[in-house]
């Protein structure tokens, strides 16, 4: 029998099996993994990653690995506008240095992320099955029973599902959600660009929702561009010339030609939140546990929350001679992340109403907000600070203290 079972081989399931792998090396551990591995190492995206997870990364011993690849991000503008509109007025600036001069934020390959903790895994003795589906979930004389497609039983102390935003295990744990659409799809491709962006992310809000252009290693960046379901549909079925002429239309013609050199995709976007992040002998992670809309960036970033507060429940509570599985130990994981997530949720979900609308009479509320916000030097830290997640009284290894 495992001690813990991840189900779900991206960034937020490996970091998980890592974390507590490397805090206690005599606990059993193995990931399964639906997708092949090549499909992971192959991963074109790339995400924002907070300074706290940095850290996170740093007690792994993987940061001087990534950090090669990974731009940071210096400079954050935000503006209101309209896509057409010849001049873009910047409402709000954030200087993107924090503490000991550390960006809040780096924009990393997912491709050199997921590189990183395979490596870790490998080093550290955790097996993982690729190409394997779960197809039921359950407890049987005090361990969970996962059973996979080709009929394979495992049984483990522990089930963490990191298995997304549709969550089987989360379904077969009979957890039930709060679920919205928002008629919304965010366009995910990459760009080149003639001029340097000199680690500078934008965000632009636009009545269909938020264009962010966030920088790349040399004159690369990624672009999350939100869209109306339906013109999100046509413009990724659009051939180049037409999709192109768009993007320059909301990219702006700062940074010189630009041109897409990335697939692109559109991907539904909604709030999905679990009513509960745990059950007997389960614990939920990761976009498992809560989907939330990329207005701020957070949503990976919550992700790695979740690994840092349920990789310190469970090597704590193992310490102590406990059953890691037991629901008196994953109540203190729920209480440690149940609140903050909501919190992200209620935000963003407040934030892409608000911005995401063409009503003039809002639209001069909220920009009066933006300038009010750009006068206060102290609300601009708070802000920053909350956003690199770099606060007093969390766990461990997101203030980069080992477990």
């Amino acid at each position: 029998m495992l001690d813990l079972l991840v189900v779900g081989g991206g960034y937020v399931g490996l970091a998980v099996a890592v974390a507590v792998k490397q805090a206690a090396p005599h606990l059993s551990v193995e990931v399964v993994e639906a997708a092949p591995q090549m499909v992971w190492k192959k991963d074109p995206r790339a995400s924002a990653i907070i300074a706290a997870a940095s850290r996170m990364f740093e007690v792994f011993g993987l940061w001087d690995e990534i950090l090669p690849e990974a731009q940071p991000i210096n400079r954050m503008i935000v503006t209101d506008s309209k896509a057409g509109d010849p001049v873009r007025p910047i409402f709000l600036t954030f200087d993107g240095v924090v503490e000991d001069e550390q960006p809040f934020a780096h924009m990393v390959p997912n491709s050199a992320m997921v590189g990183a903790l395979l490596g870790a895994c490998e080093r550290l003795g955790i097996a993982i099955r690729n190409n394997a589906r779960a197809s039921d979930l359950k407890n049987d004389q005090g361990a969970a029973e996962l059973t996979l497609m080709d009929g394979t039983v495992l049984r483990s102390k522990l089930v963490v599902a990191c298995d997304g935003v549709r969550s089987k295990l989360r379904d077969l744990a009979g957890i039930k959600v709060v679920k919205w659409d928002y008629g919304q799809s965010g366009i995910v491709t990459t760009v080149e660009h003639e001029r340097p962006h000199e680690g500078c992310a934008e965000e632009h809000f636009l009545p269909a929702g938020p264009f962010a252009i966030l920088p790349l290693k040399g004159n690369r960046s990624s672009l999350v561009w939100t869209e109306r379901t339906a013109d999100a549909d046509r413009l990724v079925a659009a051939d180049d010339l037409v999709f192109e002429e768009e993007l320059e239309r909301r990219f702006g013609h700062k940074l010189g030609a630009i041109t897409a050199v990335a697939d692109r995709r559109a991907f539904p976007l909604g709030l999905t939140l679990s009513r509960s992040f745990i059950a007997p002998r389960l614990a939920l992670a990761g976009d498992a546990a809560h989907g939330i809309h990329p207005i701020s960036g957070q949503g990976l970033n919550l992700g790695f929350k979740d690994v840092a507060a349920l990789a310190e429940t469970i090597v704590d509570a193992d310490r102590l001679g406990l059953d890691i599985g037991s629901v008196n130990v994953l109540e203190r994981y729920q209480s440690w992340r149940r609140f903050d997530t909501f919190r992200m949720g209620v935000t963003t979900d407040v934030l892409n109403r608000m911005f995401s609308n063409d009503f003039a009479p809002l639209r001069a509320v909220r920009d009066l907000g933006l300038g009010l916000v750009d006068r206060v030097p102290g609300l601009k830290n708070y802000f920053i600070g909350e956003a690199a997640g770099l606060k007093p009284g969390g766990p461990k290894l997101l203030a980069g203290h080992g477990i």
